[in-house]
């Protein structure tokens, strides 16, 4: 059973940096490209950026190109969204997800991922 759990989120400053983690459990971590998206209240849910399974290439959303990184621990089943220069527009729910194999790179939408966790609170104040 895949299981995504997401931490780290909370309550930032405008032009703070936060770190969110995703620990995955019941799959071969390394195996898989991971992704990241986010939502807010009313709004459909939204592609933030996705690293490869081997960790050498990745593909972000222009609202967060040049502010946020993605980076992953295989060692610890871990994958990592680095947010910096934060911006009130960046307040979401932020969640991972696992890529569903044979999707096509650079995997945008939602349906090219098959496991999603529950999600973690970023609120970023002006």
């Amino acid at each position: 059973q895949v299981q995504l759990v997401e931490s780290g989120g909370g309550l930032v400053q405008a032009g703070g940096s936060l770190r969110l983690s995703c620990a995955a459990s019941g799959l071969t971590f390394s195996s898989y490209h991971m992704g990241w998206f986010r939502q807010t209240p009313g709004k459909e849910r939204e592609f933030v950026g996705v690293l490869t399974r081997s960790g050498g290439n990745s593909y972000y959303a222009d609202a967060v190109k040049g502010r946020f990184t993605i980076s992953r621990d295989d060692a610890e089943n871990t994958v990592y969204l680095r947010m910096n220069s934060l911006k009130p527009e960046d307040t979401a729910v932020y969640y991972c997800a696992v890529d569903r194999p044979g999707s096509s790179w650079p995997q945008v939408p939602e349906y090219d991922y098959d496991y999603w966790g529950q999600g973690t609170q970023v609120t970023v104040s002006s």
